[in-house]
């Protein structure tokens, strides 16, 4: 059963990525690929095979970086989003951009990863000192969070008239996506092997500081690097690719009521089923209203906001 289960898992994602590789303006059919026609070639490789390399990383990336969260913060509705680490990202770009503009990408993304980092790890400590910690209300509190931390980028944008280029990472589109700008995407590789091999920490940290004390472990250090690593997952994907919603929050609850709690299982399923949605409302965008695009953040949007509201009545109804 278990080999069966993966052979389709596989299979459908070779369809859907099949799909990402063909569809689109530009026509690179089956035939004219098969018959090495030059200018298929160069879309294929220039544009579409690294579109569909930054999906499956972005996708994969955000869907880890919410599991991660859920266990370090308790609760399984945070995620990036809804914790502010996304909007720290943005106004770690914005002041990337305004006081390291003639500076290396590096130096962006490590901007990024500074404000993501320390945006997180404040938003935590506000978290441990609340003796009321209802599964609504961590999210709630994290989005109203993130609303100030998203005011103060947009009065900064203003000042320095960088309102379009905010706006611009604000939605999230696949489109930009070409050959040799989106490699630092590829940190969410080591990030999600670093996140496989400590799973068993982060799921006793997700069980509170008292268990992960008696058992031997530093639950502050734990939950340290899970901030880092879910900082280093979202800052890649907001400076590459732009804000991706719910993301990091409907896929870990939606493989957790499939497959239970078990975070190493859940894990290379968490991103596979990141990667598929991600894909799969891709190429939903750009078969809509072809030959336009909608931007992959609006579809996710939509979908996102109607399984995060099924899943907080489902837990109405389980309390």
């Amino acid at each position: 059963m278990q080999n069966v289960r993966v052979i389709l898992s596989v299979a459908v994602l070779l369809i859907m990525a099949g799909a990402s590789l063909l569809i689109g303006v530009a026509d690179i059919s089956a035939d004219r690929l098969l018959s090495a026609d030059p200018q298929a070639m160069s879309v294929l490789i220039a544009s579409r095979i690294p579109r569909l390399l930054a999906i499956c990383l972005a996708g994969a990336g955000l869907s880890i970086a919410g599991l991660i969260m859920q266990q370090i913060v308790q609760n399984r509705f945070a995620a990036p989003s809804t914790t502010g680490t996304i909007d720290c990202a943005l106004l770690g770009y914005i002041v990337s951009l305004v006081a390291f503009s003639e500076l290396s990408e590096w130096a962006h993304l490590s901007v990024i990863f500074f404000f993501s980092v320390a945006g997180t790890l404040l938003f935590i400590r506000f978290l441990q000192r609340l003796k009321f910690k209802n599964t609504v209300l961590v999210p709630l509190i994290g989005i109203m969070y993130g609303n100030v931390v998203s005011s103060l980028t947009t009065f900064i944008a203003y000042k320095y008239d960088l309102v379009q280029t905010m706006s611009s990472w604000r939605i999230a589109n696949f489109a930009s996506v070409l050959q040799g700008n989106y490699e630092f995407l590829y940190l969410a590789i080591p990030a999600s092997a670093l996140a496989y091999y400590y799973a068993s920490q982060f799921s006793a940290a997700s069980i509170g500081e008292s268990f992960a004390r008696n058992i031997g472990l530093d639950y502050q250090k734990i939950v340290l690097f899970g901030v880092i690593l879910v900082a280093v997952l979202s800052s890649a994907v907001v400076m590459i690719v732009g804000v991706i919603p719910f993301l990091g929050l409907i896929v870990p609850n939606l493989v957790a009521i499939f497959m239970g709690d078990n975070i190493r299982r859940n894990l290379p399923w968490t991103a596979y089923w990141g990667t598929v949605l991600v894909l799969s409302c891709d190429v939903l965008g750009r078969l809509i209203i072809f030959p336009y695009e909608i931007p992959i953040s609006m579809i996710i949007s939509v979908l996102g906001g109607m399984v995060f509201i099924a899943l907080v009545l489902r837990d109405k109804s389980n309390a």
